[in-house]
C-alpha cells in the first residue's frame, strides 16, 4: 500500500525519481482508473429504483443533504449557518474515512461486495464518487455564493494577504517569523528522500522548486510542508468597525520563500487528504494487555491508512496533481477540487469567536422533567424513590444524573457503584465522582468501551486513570462494542439494601446532553435495577439469564424480540383489531427488520418511522410499503433518543434505549432496550412521538426514491419540537394519542395514574 517507509534499494530509488521527472515532462494522465466523472447510465439508475432497499451510503448523503439545508436556510442566523455547514465537513470527513474507506477495504484487496441498491463494487463506487462530488459542490456554492457575502454585514470578513495594509503586514511578517517558521518542516521527496508519510486532515502545501535561474524540467523538486494542527486556523486582526479572519494558510503561502533559500518557487498548491479509519479487531486471549495494546496499533495504522480522498485547490500544478494520484493509487473520482476554504470544520473558530457571542441565538435553559419540581433536588434518592423520573434532554437538565453519582460517592450508606461509558466529555464529572467514589472505598466497577471510534485514544486514558484509582476496569468484549447505557448503585438504608438505576439512549456525557436529545429513565423499581444487575454479571463474569423482565438484549436476543413485536401487530391488523407500529431511530438499516416492517405494511398496519440519518428502507412503494412513512428531523438539536411503540389491539407497549434497527447494533454491540411500565413514564414517550410525527419545521419526508422534501406548507401554522418541548406539560402529556381513535382517552390515564399511585404509596408503608 502506499506510503510506506521501509529501507529501499537504489534501483528502487533510481525508478522511483524517473517517475517522478517523467510525470513532470509528460503530465499526460496515469490513474488506475482513467474513467471521467460521467453520469451513472439508465441501466444503473434502473436497477438502483427497482432494488426493495435504499443503500446505506447514498441513503448517509441525503442526511447531509438535510444538514446543509440548515447551513442554506435564510430564516436562520449567520452564525448558525456558518455552524451548520461545519458540521456537514466534519461530517463529510468521518464518511470518507469509514464508509469510503470499508469500500475500498473491498476494492484494494479484491473481495466482492454487493451493496443494498445491487450495485456491485466497482459500479457502485463511481456512483457514490459522483454523489460526492455534486455534495461538494453545493457546499462550496453555499459558503462562497450564500454566506461569505453576508460577512461584511456582520462584522468581519475572510481576507487574504492582498487585503493587509501598512503595519498589519510588519505584524503578521513577525508574527510568522517569531511563532509559525519554526514549527515548519519542509519534506523533500527525490531520490535519496522516500515519500513523506502525510498526516490526514491536516493542510498540506506541495512546493514545486527549481535550481534558481533555470527552466529545466529536469531540475525541479517537490516538497511538502504540512500545517501544525496547533496553530490557530486564522490570524486575527481587528480594526476599527470589523474583524478580519486570515487563514494561515495564506500566510505561510505568502512567505514560503524564506524556507527555500536560493532557488525559485515554481507553485505552491494547498490540499487535505483523507485516509481509510476503518478498522476491525481481532479477539485477544489476554484483555488486560495484548486487546488495548491492539487497540493503539489500530489507532497508529488509521494514521497510516490508504488515502481515500483528497481536497485540492483548482488550479493545482497539473505535474503535482498527476504525481499524488499516481502515488497514492487515485484518480479522478477521489480528487474533490475546492473554490472556497478547504476544510469548512475550521468556520467554528468563526462562530466561536468571543466577539460574536451575542449575535448567536441563545440556549433556551432547561426546564425540571415532569416528575420533578426543580432541576436540582436536595435528595436526588428520595425523589427516585417516589416515582420514576423520565428526562428528557436536553429540555430537561443532565444535572440529576450528575447528581447522582456525585450523592453516591460521598454517600456512606452506597456500597457500589456500576456503569457503562461509550463517550465522555472532557474534564467529565463522571470520572470526577468515580475516583472519589474509589477513594471512598466503594466497590466501583466500570465497563470502558474503548472502542467508541474516534474516542478510542481518550478512554483508554480515562480508563487507565479509573483503574490506577482502585476502580474495576473491564476493556470491552472482544469483538462486541458495549454500547448500552446503565447505571446501577446500589445502597444499604439499614431495614433493606436497594438499588437505584439510571437507563438512557444517550451516553454519559454533560457536554453533548445539551446538544442531543435524547432519554434517560431514573428508577428503584426492582424489575429494572434486577435486571440491569443481570446484565452486568453477563457483561462481567459467566452469566446467562434465561430472559430479563424488562430489558431486550442485543447481540443475541433483540432482533427477533422486535421481529416478534411487529408481526404480532400484523397478526392484529389480519383480525381485524387496533394495531400501529412507531419507531424514532437514528438509523434504519437491518434487512430483516425491514422485510419484517414490509410485511406488516402489506397486511395493513399502519407504520410510522422517524429516522433522523440513514434508512434503507423504501417507504411508500406500490405493493410493498404503502403503509409506511418516513421521516427526519433535522434541526437545533441531534435527534439521537430511541423509541419503539407497538400498539398492541390499544394497550401500548413502549420501549427506549441506546439501539438502532442496524446489523451492527443487532449482531456486533452490548446494547439494551427497556420497556416503560410506569404509566406516566410511557406516556411521556408516547408523547415524544405524537410531537415527532407533528413537526412540520424540522422535518423531512422520504419520498419512495430515497430523496426527501420539507414537510411545512406555504398556509400551515410550523410546530417546531426543538421549542416546544421547552413548554410541555403534564395535561399536554396525557391528552396524545396514536393511531386513534384507540388509545385509552386521558381520563382513563389519569385514572391509571391515581391507582398506580396508591398502589406505590401502599407498598413504601409495607416496606417500611
Amino acid at each position: 500500500m502506499p506510503d510506506h517507509t521501509d529501507p529501499i534499494t537504489n534501483s528502487e530509488k533510481r525508478g522511483r525519481l524517473s517517475g517522478l521527472f517523467s510525470f513532470f515532462k509528460n503530465p499526460k494522465e496515469t490513474t488506475m482508473d482513467d474513467t471521467k466523472l460521467v453520469s451513472p447510465t439508465e441501466k444503473v439508475n434502473s436497477l438502483v429504483q427497482q432494488s426493495d432497499f435504499i443503500s446505506r451510503d447514498l441513503s448517509w448523503l441525503k442526511f447531509n443533504d438535510r444538514v446543509l439545508d440548515q447551513a442554506q436556510n435564510e430564516e436562520r442566523n449567520l452564525f448558525d449557518r456558518l455552524k451548520f455547514l461545519a458540521i456537514t465537513s466534519s461530517n463529510l470527513d468521518e464518511f470518507l474515512s469509514i464508509r469510503l474507506g470499508s469500500l475500498y477495504n473491498y476494492l484494494d484487496y479484491g473481495k466482492e461486495r454487493v451493496d443494498y441498491s445491487g450495485l456491485r463494487e466497482i459500479p457502485f463506487r463511481k456512483m457514490l464518487m459522483k454523489e460526492l462530488h455534486e455534495f461538494v459542490r453545493l457546499q462550496n456554492a453555499c459558503y462562497t455564493d450564500q454566506l461569505q457575502p453576508l460577512f461584511a454585514q456582520h462584522g468581519f470578513r475572510v481576507v487574504g494577504m492582498e487585503d493587509m495594509v501598512g503595519e498589519e503586514k510588519a505584524e503578521i511578517e513577525q508574527y510568522f517569523e517569531r511563532t509559525v517558521y519554526p514549527m515548519l518542516t519542509p519534506m523533500l521527496f527525490d531520490y535519496t528522500h522516500a515519500f513523506p508519510v502525510l498526516l490526514a486532515k491536516v493542510l498540506v502545501l506541495g512546493v514545486i522548486t527549481q535550481v534558481k535561474g533555470t527552466s529545466s524540467e529536469e531540475d525541479r523538486k517537490l516538497s511538502f510542508v504540512q500545517l501544525p494542527l496547533n496553530l490557530p486556523r486564522f490570524y486575527v486582526i481587528e480594526r476599527d468597525n470589523e474583524i478580519l479572519f486570515l487563514p494561515i494558510e495564506k500566510i505561510v503561502r505568502a512567505h514560503i520563500y524564506k524556507l527555500y533559500r536560493n532557488v525559485d518557487i515554481v507553485s505552491t498548491n494547498l490540499f487535505r487528504i483523507i485516509r481509510n479509519g476503518d478498522f476491525s479487531l481481532e479477539e485477544s486471549d489476554d484483555m488486560e494487555s495484548d486487546f488495548i495494546d491492539e487497540i493503539k496499533q489500530k489507532i497508529k495504522n488509521r494514521r497510516l491508512g490508504r488515502v481515500v480522498s483528497v481536497a485540492i485547490e483548482p488550479d493545482t500544478n497539473p505535474d503535482l496533481f498527476n504525481l499524488i494520484k499516481k502515488r497514492w493509487e487515485i484518480d479522478d473520482y477521489n480528487v474533490f477540487k475546492v473554490e472556497g476554504l478547504i476544510d469548512y470544520t475550521s468556520l467554528w473558530a468563526i462562530v466561536k469567536h468571543p466577539e460574536f457571542k451575542d449575535q448567536i441565538p441563545p440556549i433556551h435553559p432547561p426546564v425540571p422533567p415532569l416528575g420533578l419540581e426543580r432541576e436540582r433536588i436536595p435528595d436526588v434518592f428520595e425523589a427516585m424513590k417516589e416515582r420514576d423520573i423520565l428526562l428528557h434532554h436536553p429540555y430537561n437538565n443532565f444535572e440529576p444524573v450528575l447528581q447522582l453519582l456525585e450523592q453516591a460517592a460521598d454517600d456512606p450508606k452506597v456500597l457500589s457503584i456500576k456503569l457503562t461509558i461509550y463517550r465522555l466529555a472532557k474534564n467529565s464529572r463522571v470520572t470526577d465522582a468515580l475516583l472519589r467514589a474509589a477513594e471512598n472505598g466503594k466497590h466501583v466497577a466500570v465497563l470502558f468501551e474503548v472502542k467508541a471510534r474516534f474516542d478510542e485514544e481518550n478512554n483508554i486514558r480515562e480508563a487507565q486513570r479509573l483503574q490506577k484509582a482502585g476502580c474495576f476496569v473491564i476493556y470491552g468484549i472482544g469483538q462486541l462494542k458495549t454500547h448500552t447505557k446503565l447505571l446501577l448503585i446500589v445502597r444499604n438504608e439499614g431495614n433493606r439494601v436497594l438499588r437505584y438505576a439510571h437507563l438512557s439512549s444517550g451516553n454519559y456525557n454533560e457536554d453533548t446532553s445539551r446538544l442531543y436529545t435524547d432519554t434517560g429513565l431514573l428508577t428503584t423499581n426492582e424489575e429494572y435495577t434486577q435486571d440491569i444487575s443481570e446484565f452486568f454479571n453477563v457483561i462481567t463474569g459467566h452469566s446467562s439469564p434465561t430472559e430479563y423482565q424488562n430489558l431486550i438484549t442485543a447481540p443475541r436476543y433483540m432482533r427477533n424480540k422486535l421481529i416478534e413485536l411487529i408481526r404480532k401487530e400484523a397478526e392484529n391488523a389480519k383480525a381485524g383489531l387496533p394495531c400501529g407500529i412507531c419507531i424514532k431511530i437514528n438509523s434504519l438499516e437491518d434487512k430483516e427488520t425491514i422485510q419484517e416492517l414490509y410485511t406488516a405494511s402489506q397486511a395493513g398496519v399502519p407504520v410510522r418511522l422517524i429516522v433522523r440519518g440513514m434508512c434503507c428502507l423504501r417507504p411508500r412503494r406500490k405493493g410493498l410499503s404503502e403503509n409506511i412513512s418516513v421521516r427526519s428531523l433535522v434541526g437545533d438539536f441531534l435527534e439521537h433518543s430511541r423509541i419503539f411503540y407497538f400498539h398492541q389491539n390499544g394497550d401500548p407497549l413502549v420501549y427506549g434505549g441506546s439501539a438502532d434497527a442496524m446489523v451492527r447494533s443487532f449482531d456486533r454491540r452490548i446494547e439494551s432496550l427497556f420497556k416503560l411500565v410506569d404509566i406516566r413514564v410511557k406516556q411521556e414517550a408516547i408523547h415524544i412521538l405524537y410531537f415527532s410525527l407533528l413537526d412540520n419545521v424540522n422535518a423531512y419526508e422520504m419520498q419512495e426514491d430515497g430523496t426527501y422534501i420539507k414537510c411545512l406548507e406555504p398556509d400551515e401554522a410550523p410546530l417546531n419540537i426543538h421549542k416546544a418541548f421547552f413548554d410541555v406539560t403534564l395535561e399536554d402529556v396525557l391528552k396524545v394519542k396514536l393511531f386513534v381513535p384507540d388509545q385509552k382517552p386521558a381520563d382513563t390515564i389519569v385514572e391509571d395514574l391515581a391507582r398506580q399511585q396508591q398502589s406505590a404509596e401502599s407498598e413504601q408503608q409495607i416496606c417500611e
